[in-house]
């Protein structure tokens, strides 16, 4: 049984955390979780997300139709219902505009893949999906052909999105990404850098492929 309340503290909790952390901005960004097979609780729009009260959250259905809430609700909810039903095994997603993820995004390079162990392990492959209005169907369905690659994505010119089986751990992809992203371009300032050896990256991938935690 889902405890409603205790989701709607942890959504608004980790609200404040990304914020606090510069991953959003003013009204930037939006998280959603599973409530059943076929409602969702989301944050609103316009609403900071550092500051967003249990009372503020809506409910909307798999179509991204609101259902519930005094709130309008985000107007991307359609990029996180388009996640949730292309993925049956993600409970929750998280969208945000961490500024080093979000420019490798807005200039279209691709994040180097085998830097470090715990990039390897928990983000894989990053792909960028490419540019459409925010907000919008179209916008909603670049994210398809990449969903089922990774729980990481970037979005073209706008930031990225996080996936997976908790509201929790899709938070925590996020700062990871932006984090790997930080650690890139440091890298890049002293030199050029080193990728993990392919025998060390094949264990990695092969822990990652069988779900296995490494110590």
């Amino acid at each position: 049984m889902v405890d409603v309340t205790q989701l709607k503290q942890q959504m608004c909790d980790i609200g404040r955390r990304m914020y606090e952390r510069g991953l959003v901005a003013g009204h930037d960004g939006n998280l959603s979780v599973r409530l059943t097979e076929s409602e969702v609780l989301c944050t609103p729009t316009g609403v900071c997300k550092g500051r967003m009260a249990p009372d503020d959250l809506c409910v909307v259905d798999l179509d991204g139709k609101q259902i519930g809430g005094c709130r309008k609700r985000t107007s991307e909810i359609l990029l996180h219902v388009e996640i949730l039903k292309a993925r049956t095994d993600v409970q929750a997603v998280v969208h945000s505009h961490p500024p080093h993820a979000t420019a490798f995004a807005v200039t279209g390079k691709p994040v180097p893949r085998g830097i470090t162990a715990e990039a390897e392990y928990f983000l894989g492959e990053i792909a960028i999906a490419p540019y459409e209005t925010p907000g919008t169907e179209t916008f909603a369905k670049t994210i398809l052909p990449y969903v089922s690659q990774s729980n990481v994505c970037l979005l073209a010119n706008h930031g990225a999105v996080t996936f997976a089986d908790s509201l929790e751990q899709a938070y925590a992809l996020t700062e990871m990404l932006d984090a790997y992203c930080q650690t890139i371009m440091l890298a890049q300032q002293i030199g050029v850098p080193k990728t993990i050896e392919t025998e060390k990256l094949d264990e990695l991938r092969a822990l990652r492929e069988s779900n296995s935690t490494p110590s």
